[in-house]
């Protein structure tokens, strides 16, 4: 039987960071479990963490992880614009899964071209609202940047387009919630206002029956319902988007499991590479860039980075290089994954300045070959086998540069693509480099990984895709024993 149309709702945020991704992929995990065919969707997106659709198109890793939860493909229509950071001022524009070139904020926020920006992430919700109810959208940071209000995409304006009800997702952990809910409201126009249908008060604790004379006073000064308080939850795992979560991440080696260590690179992206092994109970993995506790590392991880050579300059100069290279000749695994493979070679080059000003720097030396970057980005989910396993592997390549081997060097590839294709590359089974994210999502190629060490653990690995529904799960367990969830059906159904 068909379910009820039901109108969009928008998650919208009083600042950043106040879990507006989370609630938006357990809203979409509810809707699912109720019957709906619900999927997500953020018009604009600034993450370092993407990701390659079914079509080989780039995404924010946010709206992958929330269509994952929905039970639903990922498309570039749920992501149609997507900003990658390369610095402070600048980042590359990802257009519907395709990148268009690097812009600086004052190029990016000017109204001349805004308008074909707009019709391009109508036209993408749009073509979602067709296919999709209800349609789970997300803000970006706080709605009441009123100085960016007239070139918003992502916002209110964005809310109006899809005729959408507007949640308000506070987090009270960070204090200030009345302020800050009470002035993100009243700071809205007349029109905007009338949007806003709820509030959501997350990251809660504490006995909630102290904060109940709190929801009527917020009720009562903002004329809106609080639809629930969400407690603060730490045995949940999803994957989260923001670099943010990396500070509670800086741990020590410790001695009874395989201790896994990822250099904490400036330019860090798709850190969600490593989600499986840091669930994995053999081990414990950590990101830091201190060279005492890379050398305490039996594996030594260089993941994504933004800016390669960038990186590279800065690992060079804070001793973290030598640290790597002193943590193998002791007998550490090191492994990079795509601009962390980059980094491991003899060389890498810039000619036409795809990264910045500089053009070249030499390598880690730990692989032979030689990188050149260039404008053409690579975006592709893959399967594959390494080495010579028989599993069927998967995963995904987000990278601009091209690496071959140097002349002259006998060199094996870590992967075989089920297209034929070759990837990344082989020394040891404690030297290695792929393009591919998500190579450790599979659970044939991390056994091999910590075959070495098995010694340090009696563990078992981890199912991972079981793994992650049943997190999805306990996550819209979690939301909707503390949301009111008939009266958010309500809203999404009233016809005035």
């Amino acid at each position: 039987m068909m379910k009820k149309k039901l109108h969009p709702v928008m998650l919208a945020g009083t600042g950043s960071d106040v879990g507006k991704s989370i609630m938006a992929a357990a809203l979409c995990r509810i809707f699912k479990q109720d019957g709906y065919t619900p999927a997500p969707f953020k018009a604009q997106n600034m993450a370092l963490n993407s990701y390659a659709t079914p079509e080989g198109l780039e995404i924010g890793r946010a709206q992958a992880v929330q269509a994952e939860a929905a039970g639903v493909p990922c498309h570039t229509d749920m992501n149609p614009v997507l900003l990658k950071p390369g610095s402070d001022l600048t980042a590359q524009v990802v257009l519907n899964g395709r990148p268009v070139g690097n812009q600086d904020a004052s190029d990016y926020f000017r109204k001349e071209g805004r308008e074909e920006l707009r019709k391009e992430v109508h036209a993408a919700f749009d073509r979602l609202a067709a296919r999709y109810n209800p349609i789970v959208m997300e803000g970006a940071g706080s709605i009441s940047e009123i100085n960016l209000r007239e070139m918003d995409l992502v916002n209110m304006p964005m809310a109006c387009h899809a005729d959408a009800d507007v949640i308000l997702v506070a987090d009270i952990d960070r204090g200030g919630v009345f302020a800050s809910v009470y002035g993100s409201v009243m700071l809205q126009t007349p029109e905007d206002r009338a949007r806003i249908k709820g509030v959501i008060i997350n990251k809660f604790r504490g006995d909630i029956r102290l904060f109940e004379p709190g929801i009527e006073m917020l009720e009562n000064l903002c004329g809106i319902p609080v639809l629930g308080v969400i407690p603060y939850y730490r045995d949940i795992h999803i994957d989260e988007e923001d670099s943010v979560v990396l500070d509670y991440k800086r741990m020590r080696a410790v001695s009874d499991k395989v201790n896994i260590a990822v250099v904490l690179l400036r330019h860090l992206s798709n850190f969600t590479d490593f989600n499986l092994l840091e669930r994995d109970e053999r081990v414990h993995l950590y990101y830091t860039n201190n060279i005492d506790e890379l050398k305490k590392a039996d594996i030594i991880l260089l993941p994504g980075s933004k800016s390669t050579l960038d990186d590279l300059y800065e690992l060079r100069r804070n001793g973290v290089a030598q640290a790597i290279l002193h943590a193998h000749k002791e007998g550490a695994t090191v492994m990079g994954i795509c601009g962390g493979f980059q980094l491991m070679g003899l060389e890498v080059h810039d000619p036409q300045g795809v990264e910045g000003d500089i053009r070249h720097l030499p390598g880690l030396g730990l692989l032979p070959v030689i990188t050149t970057m260039q404008g053409e980005k690579v975006t592709r989910q893959v399967s594959f086998h390494f080495l010579d396993h028989a599993e069927t592997c998967r995963g995904y390549e987000i990278h601009m540069g091209e690496t071959r081997p140097v002349s002259g060097a006998s060199v094996s590839p870590l992967n075989k693509l089920e297209d034929g294709k070759e990837d990344g590359c082989f020394v040891s089974r404690k030297c290695m480099g792929s393009y591919i994210h998500g190579i450790l999502d599979n659970r044939a190629f991390i056994d091999y990984l910590l075959e070495p060490y098995v010694g340090k653990t009696e563990h078992t690995a981890l199912d991972y895709p079981t793994y992650k529904e049943e997190q999805y799960d306990r996550l819209a367990a979690h939301v909707r024993s503390h949301l009111n969830l008939p009266l958010l059906y309500q809203i999404m159904s009233d016809n005035d």
